[in-house]
C-alpha cells in the first residue's frame, strides 16, 4: 500500500555574496569589539551585497544551481515561494522578479514575509501544494538583504546581520520522505520589540522618519532574547514527543542563525549532542530568511537518505515553529 503524498526535498542550493564584513571591520565602524561580538553572538563576520541589487539577484544563482542539481528544466517550475523580509520592491513580489530573470516561466509566485521564521512558513506552505497533488515542482527560497534596513550607528543591531541564503526544491514523495509534520506559532503582541518603524503604510517614507533613522530593524534584545529561547526550544521538543523521536533518532537540529545561545538553548533542550546541530553563524551572521536553507546547502553532503531532520527558527511577530523533515536522498 502506498503511503501518502509527501513533500521532499530533492535539491538544496545556497548564495552568499562576496564581500566579508569582519568583526574587525565594525570596530572602524561603531563602539565595540571582536570579542564582545564573539561572546554574545557567536559571530565572526559576514556578507554584503553591493549597492543596487536586492534578494532577487541573490536567488537566481541559486535557482540555476538547484535547477541543474535536480535535473529540472526552469519552464518545469510550477510554483515559487520566496520567504524574505527585504523585498526588491515593495511591489511586485520578489517571487515574480525571481521567476522572470530564472526563466521559471509556468510558476505562479508569491512572497512570504514572516520575519526569521518566514523560510519554515513557506517550507510549509510549498509542502501543502505538492501533498494536495496540484504541484509537482516547487521551489521555496529564503533570501535577505539586511545589511539594506541595518543602522551602522546602532551597535546593537549592525553586528548580528549579514547577507544571503538559499533555496530548496519541493516534489511529491510517497515513501515516507519528506515534510513530516509541523508546528507554526505566531503572537503579534511581540511585534513591539522587533520591528521597522517606518516605510510601511502607517508610516510612509518622508523627510521626518528619513532623519529619526526609523527605516532600519529596531530590536530590544533582552525581551527577543528570552522569547526565542522559551518558545524555539519548546516546538522544537514538542515535534519530536509528537513524532516519538528521542535524542537518537534526530541526525539534525538545523537551527534559525540568529545567536549562539539561543542555538544552544534549544539543543539543550532537545537533548541533543554538539555535533548534531548544524552551525554557521560565525561565518554569515543572521541572514533573517536565509539561514536554514544556508545550513541544509553546506551540510547537504553529510545527510544521508532517511535523515531524521528539526528545522527551528524564531522571529519578529513574534513568529515561531518547528518542522519535522525526512530527508530523500
Amino acid at each position: 500500500m502506498s503511503q501518502k503524498l509527501q513533500a521532499a526535498i530533492t535539491g538544496v542550493a545556497g548564495y552568499v555574496p562576496e564581500k566579508v564584513l569582519t568583526n574587525k571591520d565594525l570596530e572602524k565602524m561603531v563602539d565595540t569589539n571582536d570579542e564582545w561580538i564573539t561572546t554574545r553572538t557567536g559571530i565572526k563576520e559576514r556578507r554584503i551585497l553591493e549597492d543596487g541589487k536586492g534578494p532577487s539577484d541573490m536567488a537566481v544563482p541559486a535557482i540555476k544551481d538547484l535547477l541543474k542539481k535536480t535535473n529540472t528544466k526552469p519552464e518545469e517550475v510550477d510554483l515559487i515561494l520566496f520567504a524574505t523580509v527585504t523585498p526588491d520592491l515593495v511591489f511586485p513580489a520578489t517571487a515574480n522578479i525571481t521567476a522572470d530573470k530564472a526563466g521559471l516561466v509556468n510558476a505562479f509566485g508569491y512572497d512570504i514575509n514572516a520575519a526569521c521564521s518566514g523560510f519554515i512558513y513557506a517550507l510549509t506552505t510549498g509542502a501543502k501544494f505538492v501533498e494536495s497533488g496540484s504541484h509537482k515542482k516547487v521551489i521555496v527560497v529564503g533570501m535577505d538583504k539586511m545589511s539594506s534596513i541595518i543602522d551602522y550607528q546602532d551597535r546593537a543591531t549592525c553586528i548580528i546581520f549579514g547577507d544571503g541564503g538559499g533555496a530548496v526544491m519541493l516534489e511529491p514523495n510517497e515513501e515516507g520522505y519528506g515534510v513530516c509534520d509541523s508546528i507554526l506559532k505566531s503572537d503579534g503582541s511581540g511585534r513591539k520589540y522587533l520591528h521597522q518603524k517606518a516605510g510601511g503604510s502607517v508610516k510612509p517614507p518622508s523627510i521626518e522618519t528619513i532623519q529619526a533613522r526609523e527605516h532600519y530593524v529596531y530590536q530590544e534584545g533582552k525581551q527577543v532574547f528570552k522569547a526565542a529561547v522559551s518558545n524555539m526550544a519548546d516546538v522544537s521538543r514538542r515535534i519530536m514527543e509528537r513524532n516519538n523521536l528521542k535524542a537518537e533518532d534526530v541526525a539534525y537540529l538545523v537551527a534559525h542563525q540568529a545567536n549562539l545561545r539561543i542555538i544552544d538553548a534549544t539543543r539543550n533542550a532537545m537533548n541533543l549532542d554538539e555535533e548534531k546541530v548544524m552551525i554557521n553563524i560565525q561565518r554569515y551572521g543572521n541572514t533573517t530568511n536565509g539561514t536554514i536553507p544556508l545550513c541544509l546547502w553546506e551540510w547537504e553532503d553529510k545527510l544521508k537518505k532517511g535523515d531524521n531532520l528539526i528545522l527551528a527558527a524564531f522571529g519578529g511577530g513574534f513568529t515561531w515553529g518547528s518542522i519535522y523533515v525526512k530527508w530523500a536522498y
